[in-house]
């Protein structure tokens, strides 16, 4: 397959392997057909499921490439037709670096973060590390589960040095898979005595995890645009997290949000992004507002998510700029990243309800 008019190769994840779970696709739908939207004055490649032959009809500069197969795959026999590429992607099982990587290695020029800044950014404590002494982060570290269960004695072990740090404090832990995404089989462990149950089921033998610190407080997030240099913060928004019993599940947020601590967020956010080489183009970067009034820092980073995130949707029904195309246009040279000057009319809404993702102008 040959792209002979230079357009750009334009696809999702889940839309373009055919998902078929409603909760997971109703956000997929919203991110690809949102980034399509922004993408009207260029001619698109569009790499969509067979399912979605009539809804993509509607698009006049779209050429739709349907396929009956995971993308990874597709890509893996194509990528090599194409010169250009944005695409939207998570980082489950290493898709998105996977993705990043067969495009480079094809010399396709791609609008998001290197597959090296990808790779980084999708390991937690990769993430922690490469941030240390340059932002406020919680205490973290990471263990591989043994199938004996030795990791949980290593975690009692930890417990106890941290809590001796500040014995008058009850500690709690959270622990997340080391790759994953929207608090994805995140445990909060209230009582040390907790890891007695039966957690095996969710961390299995062989996957690697990071425990970290839990530390009360309010969810956000920043939504920047980085040209792989420098990076400007363009929305806080606010997160929507339910949590219940020891487990939490992301269920999405709104966006501006308007808080005392923006400013410390912004630069927080800011100085992550610009730190970790190669992260381009869209960048989403997860935060805390810390609800401990006498703690040193107000904000803590918690992620680094180098790629389209879903508060995109939102911006693109309320920025005064077209998100993509300034994407586009900054990394092709067009325009200066200083030149960039964005504002935001409106709120905006988006929430899981059942299998859905719902968004709204507030």
């Amino acid at each position: 397959m040959t792209n002979e008019n230079d357009s750009i190769l334009v696809f999702e994840y889940f839309t373009a392997s055919g998902e078929k779970d409603k909760c997971i696709i109703s956000e997929a739908e919203a991110l690809i057909f949102s980034l399509v939207e922004d993408l009207k004055d260029y001619n698109v490649d569009l790499v969509i499921n067979k399912s979605y032959e009539d809804v993509v009809k509607e698009y006049e500069n779209v050429n739709a490439i349907l396929i009956d197969e995971d993308i990874i795959s597709w890509l893996e026999e194509n990528a090599s037709g194409f010169t250009k590429a944005i695409f939207i992607a998570a980082e489950n099982n290493n898709n998105l670096y996977n993705i990043t990587k067969i495009l480079e290695e094809n010399n396709v020029k791609t609008y998001t973060s290197s597959a090296e800044a990808c790779l980084k950014s999708s390991d937690k404590y990769e993430t922690y590390e490469a941030l240390s002494n340059i932002v406020p982060q919680p205490r973290s570290f990471r263990f591989k589960i043994d199938p004996k269960g030795y990791w949980k004695r290593a975690i009692e072990n930890l417990h106890e040095k941290w809590q001796a740090e500040d014995p008058l404090t009850p500690l709690k832990l959270i622990i997340k898979p080391l790759v994953g995404v929207d608090c994805e089989n995140i445990v909060i462990i209230e009582n040390i005595e907790d890891l007695t149950l039966d957690l095996d089921k969710i961390f299995v033998p062989g996957s690697r995890i990071i425990v970290q610190e839990y530390i009360e407080g309010e969810d956000i997030s920043v939504s920047l645009i980085s040209d792989g240099k420098k990076a400007i913060p363009i929305s806080l928004n606010k997160q929507f997290v339910e949590l219940k019993g020891d487990k939490g599940t992301y269920m999405g947020g709104k966006l501006p949000y308007e808080s005392e601590y923006k400013d410390e967020a912004f630069e927080i956010a800011t100085k992550a992004v610009e730190a970790i080489e190669g992260l381009k183009g869209f960048v989403g970067v997860d935060l805390l507002i810390n609800a401990d009034e006498k703690d040193i820092y107000s904000v803590y980073l918690l992620e680094v998510n180098s790629r389209f995130t879903t508060p995109y949707v939102g911006l693109n029904r309320i920025a005064n700029i077209n998100i993509g195309k300034t994407i586009v246009e900054l990394l092709d040279g067009e325009i200066d990243i200083d030149d960039i000057d964005i504002a935001l009319d409106g709120e905006v809404e988006f929430k899981k309800s059942g299998d859905s993702m719902v968004i709204r102008s507030l």
